[in-house]
């Protein structure tokens, strides 16, 4: 696997940390982060800590070499050890390469379905549930494709409905949610069996439990959802929905399938996190160039620009103490990562990485005398 060291010189002029940022609050640990660019076939691996965010090196990943693959969503495992990218386009599959954290080597791949995009693994790292987006398909119900990581096989193609995006395996491991944003819905799977146990429609003033057999496969008149992810808090009682067709976040009940909050937000709601203390809620705003933090007791949002427009993923680390956000930017810019201070609800660094930064993953976390303090 051929990867490219970056001058740490030249990126160190764009990762200075943001101005009025005190020495007291910069960071007395390394954190480090994978980005999948789209439009670069690139993942770059990025290192924020007391000197600063830089990106340190970048991997190349496809098969293509005189064509764009598309490396669209990326996670990590729970161990560490490996991660994960979905590349979207194949003839005519897309598929999923397995590597090896830290070296960077290729491991494996697997072809799935058409235009895979976001993913989520389970806690003992061995079952990985990929959407398969169909963005150039028929407006026809898609899948998830679900796969065996040791052996990085695909164990199932679980039909779900039209164009689903974000994944996320709760914290149990037992059930698997994705949104589907041409049909309206919420999905659970369970992770045992492959089989849909629950579907919910999302559009405004048609929230409900759905038949199973009630495949909904266009989204129902006004007031359409259009979700683009679906985030857990770590007790598994609330999920979160961005509705990026209304600008609004959906707070749901777990156990009972029913709205329980709504939250306002800027225009194009995509990406979600949740901190692992539960305390906050940070969603990307694609539209409004920046991010929308949420205090989860109070509901309170504190708004923040980011860098670039088109922002795209986020991820916090396990200290609860920063989020993590990729911004595609626009046309032959380079996007970047920002990071943002969760206590002083501030950006205070940036970096460019390559092109259409879109998936973005937590590696570790280490103190500066390089002990690993957890993930």
């Amino acid at each position: 696997m051929r990867y490219r060291l970056l001058s740490c010189a030249a990126a160190i002029l764009v990762a200075a940390p943001v101005a009025g940022q005190s020495a007291g609050d910069r960071p007395t640990a390394n954190y480090w982060v994978y980005v999948a660019n789209e439009s670069s076939d690139l993942v770059s691996l990025v290192r924020f800590g007391p000197d600063g965010l830089v990106e340190e090196k970048t991997i190349e990943v496809g098969r293509h070499p005189a064509d764009i693959d598309g490396a669209h969503g990326l996670t990590v495992s729970p161990s560490g050890e490996h991660w994960y990218v979905s590349i979207a386009h194949g003839t005519p599959y897309g598929f999923v390469w397995k590597m090896t954290t830290g070296t960077d080597e290729f491991v494996d791949s697997t072809t799935v379905g058409l235009f895979p995009a976001t993913m989520s693994i389970s806690p003992d790292g061995a079952s990985l549930f990929v959407v398969n987006f169909n963005l150039h398909g028929n407006p026809v119900p898609s899948s998830v494709s679900a796969l065996f990581t040791p052996f990085m096989e695909e164990t199932e193609q679980i039909e779900t409905c039209v164009m689903p995006h974000g994944s996320k395996v709760s914290s149990d491991g037992t059930r698997h949610y994705s949104t589907c944003m041409m049909s309206d819905q919420l999905v659970e799977i369970n992770t045992q069996d492959f089989q849909v146990t629950r579907r919910f429609a999302l559009t405004d003033g048609h929230e409900r439990l759905l038949d199973l057999d009630e495949n909904v496969t266009r989204a129902m008149g006004p007031g359409q959802c259009q979700p683009t992810w679906v985030t857990l808090d770590p007790s598994n009682e609330h999920l979160y929905v961005p509705c990026n067709g209304r600008k609004e976040i959906l707070e749901i009940d777990r156990e009972n399938f029913t709205v329980t909050r709504r939250f306002s937000t800027g225009a194009g709601p995509y990406n979600a996190d949740v901190s692992a203390d539960g305390r906050i809620l940070v969603v990307t705003l694609k539209g409004a160039q920046s991010i929308a933090v949420f205090d989860l007791a109070t509901g309170d949002e504190t708004r923040i620009p980011t860098t670039q427009p088109v922002t795209h993923g986020v991820v916090i680390s396990p200290d609860s103490r920063y989020a993590f956000v990729s911004n595609e930017a626009i046309g032959a810019t380079r996007g970047t990562v920002d990071v943002f201070d969760l206590r002083s609800k501030q950006r205070v660094a940036s970096t460019e990485v390559q092109y259409q930064p879109g998936g973005i993953g937590f590696w570790k976390m280490e103190g500066t005398d390089g002990r690993a303090i957890r993930r």
